[in-house]
C-alpha cells in the first residue's frame, strides 16, 4: 500500500489489486460490519487516478472532524463521497465492489504497518502499481456512472 497524506496529519493508504477472486467474500464481511481492519473498496475501473480518491478522502475527514459522517463509517464515507450521488445505497452500489468484481482499490485511513499487511491478506488476487489506474480506467463506464 502506499500511503498519502491527506489532512491535518491524517493519511489514507491506496492498494490496486487485479484478478480478485474473493470480493463476494469481502462484500459480505463488509457488510455484516466484520471486516477487519476496516478498509474501503472501491470498483477501480472507475478510478482514473489517485486524486480524486484523495479528495474524496479528505472530504471524508473533513466530515469526520465535525462529526457530520453521512454514513456510518469513515470508509463508508470515502466511497459515499467518491461517488457524487446523494443516495448512500446508489453511492455503495454504484462506486462500491460486487460479488464478480476483480479490479479493486483498497484504502485504509491512517494504516499502520500491521494494518497494511492485514489489507493485504484480505484480498486474494494481484497486487499491482497505483500507475495502472490510468491505463485500465473504463472511460466509457466512468461517464455514464457520473452522468
Amino acid at each position: 500500500m502506499k500511503s498519502f497524506s491527506v489532512s491535518g496529519g491524517r493519511s489514507v493508504s491506496l492498494a490496486l489489486f487485479s484478478d480478485v477472486s474473493n470480493s463476494r467474500e469481502l462484500l459480505e464481511l463488509m457488510q455484516s460490519g466484520k471486516l477487519e481492519p476496516e478498509v474501503a473498496f472501491l470498483n477501480a475501473s472507475l478510478v482514473p487516478d489517485v486524486f480524486p480518491v484523495l479528495a474524496a478522502a479528505h472530504k471524508a475527514l473533513l466530515s469526520q472532524g465535525r462529526e457530520s459522517l453521512t454514513t456510518r463509517t469513515l470508509h463508508s464515507e470515502l466511497v459515499y463521497n467518491y461517488s457524487g450521488s446523494k443516495h448512500i445505497t446508489e453511492s455503495l452500489k454504484r462506486c462500491g465492489i460486487y460479488d464478480d468484481t476483480t479490479y479493486i482499490l483498497a484504502a485504509r485511513f491512517d494504516a499502520s504497518d500491521e494494518e497494511i499487511k492485514a489489507v493485504e491478506k484480505l484480498i486474494c488476487g494481484t497486487k499491482i502499481d497505483l500507475a495502472e489506474l490510468e491505463t485500465r480506467a473504463n472511460q466509457p463506464q466512468i461517464l455514464k456512472v457520473i452522468s
